[in-house]
Parts: structure tokens; sequence; C-alpha cells
């Protein structure tokens, strides 16, 4: 397989097969002891998931939801 420059590659055939894996469906790669493994995604996919992870634990301020909620809308 080669990577395009998007950092793209094709599952062959028979891996997408065995897999029952078809088009539309959401893969994970995950590294396992320097091992690139694709497994089927659970749960929640997509963009609105990798934002959310990775924004997770970035927060520094030493608000409330409420006190934050109270800000954003000007009281």
């Amino acid at each position: 397989m080669r990577i395009t420059s998007k950092g793209q590659i094709t599952i062959p055939q028979q891996v997408r097969r065995e897999l029952g894996l078809e088009a539309g469906d959401e893969v994970d790669v995950v590294v396992r002891d320097g091992v690139a493994v694709i497994v089927v995604a659970t749960g929640p996919t997509g963009r609105g998931r990798r934002a959310v992870e990775a924004l997770l634990g970035r927060g520094d301020v030493d608000l409330s939801t409420d006190e934050i909620i109270a800000l954003t809308r000007g009281g």
C-alpha cells in the first residue's frame, strides 16, 4: 500500500471483505506495540468526536460552568 499526500490509504478488498466493511463505514487506526491496527469504530464517530477529544482536559479557567454561561450571556 502507498500513502497519498493526504495521508490516505486504500484498504484492500480482501481485508474489507473479511472485516465486513462497506463504503461509508467508520474505522479507527490504533497503534499497539508499534504496529498500526485497523479496527471497526465503535461509538460516536466523525469530526465532532475528534474535536471534542482534542479539547478534553484543556480548560484552565477557574470559573464554574454557571459563571462561564453568565459571562457568555452578558449577565
